[in-house]
């Protein structure tokens, strides 16, 4: 239970993160379709002007909110490698297990999941306007990460490695086939064999 000192020393979150927590929430709930400015600026219980000021359009709604989520996933993944500073094909499984874990409970990836499969159309964009975005923030951090480990590979293989487990990992997020412990097993196992010959 989170005790009053606690609450205190939480960081209260700016105008903007309340706006866009509460669209991710609207989004899970209604369906993107569905979430205006308008209704935003009521949910925040702000005006719609103040909405527009943070945000902008509703494009740029869109574009917050999965930047949002990349923070908190490539967040879990640096985590992971802190954990493992001397291992990386421990380090990959713990934060493949981590952002598979993290996306089963992600409400926004429920509804960009949902939109894959025909209930919201609208939303699809979030995810094909923005994957190129998120595959290449994704490399860019773990390509930072494994700069200490020692991995005989050059350049090119090595950025074809980092490039396969990312999408592989992504396409897991998307399309879940076991449980994110069996499936960062999996990843783990053709890491080594890539990583470590």
């Amino acid at each position: 239970m989170t005790s009053a000192a606690d609450r205190a020393l939480a960081p209260v979150p700016s105008m903007r993160e309340r706006i866009v927590g509460t669209a991710v929430r609207l989004t899970a709930e209604l369906g993107w379709s569905q979430v205006t400015m308008a209704k935003l600026a009521d949910e925040v219980g702000v005006s719609r002007q103040t909405v527009y000021n943070e945000l902008g359009t509703k494009s740029g709604l869109a574009e917050a909110m999965i930047l949002q989520e990349l923070d908190r996933f490539l967040g879990v993944v640096s985590d992971a490698f802190d954990e493992h500073a001397t291992d990386i094909v421990a380090a990959i499984r713990s934060a493949s297990r981590s952002v598979l874990e993290l996306a089963q409970d992600n409400p926004l990836m429920h509804a960009v999941v949902s939109a894959t499969h025909g209930a919201d159309t609208e939303l699809l964009p979030l995810l094909t306007t923005h994957s190129e975005s998120l595959l290449v923030a994704a490399k860019l951090v773990i390509a930072e990460r494994i700069e200490p480990y020692d991995i005989d590979l050059d350049a090119a293989h090595l950025d074809a490695a980092l490039d396969m487990v990312v999408r592989v990992v992504l396409s897991h997020v998307m399309q879940p086939t076991a449980s994110p412990s069996e499936t960062s097993e999996s990843i783990a196992w053709i890491s080594a064999r890539v990583l470590r010959g």
